[in-house]
């Protein structure tokens, strides 16, 4: 079994999307997985995903309601295997918190660039978004699943 974190600034745009995209993958693929996302900041915490992030993946048949925003922790190191930033902000934020003793393997989601922040943009940054971790998505699934 995969445990997968997926970690933004806060919680409510990025992350929920990668959450409810692998969450959906999880489910068509028939795998036994643990999905979360959460948040290097607490602006959020217990609070719904982005208005707009959830009805851009909603129209795709991704349900985000049920997600609420938690703050990422350093027993997130000892829980997940694999532990996603969507930027290189995201990914400095979380070196910090990181234990000695972390067995989780830290990396940028899209390996090389950042998954832009649309929560300061219009709806087509949301649909841009949810494009570049659908995609991402379905490789980082097929490559997890073969081992």
């Amino acid at each position: 079994m995969q445990r997968l974190l997926f970690v933004c600034l806060g919680n409510i745009c990025r992350s929920p999307a990668a959450d409810g995209i692998a969450q959906s993958l999880v489910a068509s693929r028939g795998l036994d997985w643990r999905i979360d996302s959460a948040g290097t900041g607490a602006w959020h915490v217990g609070k719904q995903p982005d208005n707009r992030m959830m009805t851009a993946a909603l129209a795709r048949g991704i349900e985000l309601s049920p997600l609420r925003a938690r703050q990422a922790e350093p027993d997130d190191f000892l829980r997940f295997d694999h532990i996603y930033a969507m930027d290189e902000s995201n990914l400095a934020d979380l070196e910090q918190i990181r234990p000695q003793n972390a067995t989780a393997r830290l990396s940028l989601f899209l390996e090389h660039s950042d998954v832009p922040d649309p929560y300061y943009g219009g709806d087509d940054g949301f649909e841009h978004v949810l494009d570049l971790i659908s995609d991402r998505m379905e490789i980082l699934f097929d490559r997890l699943q073969q081992g």
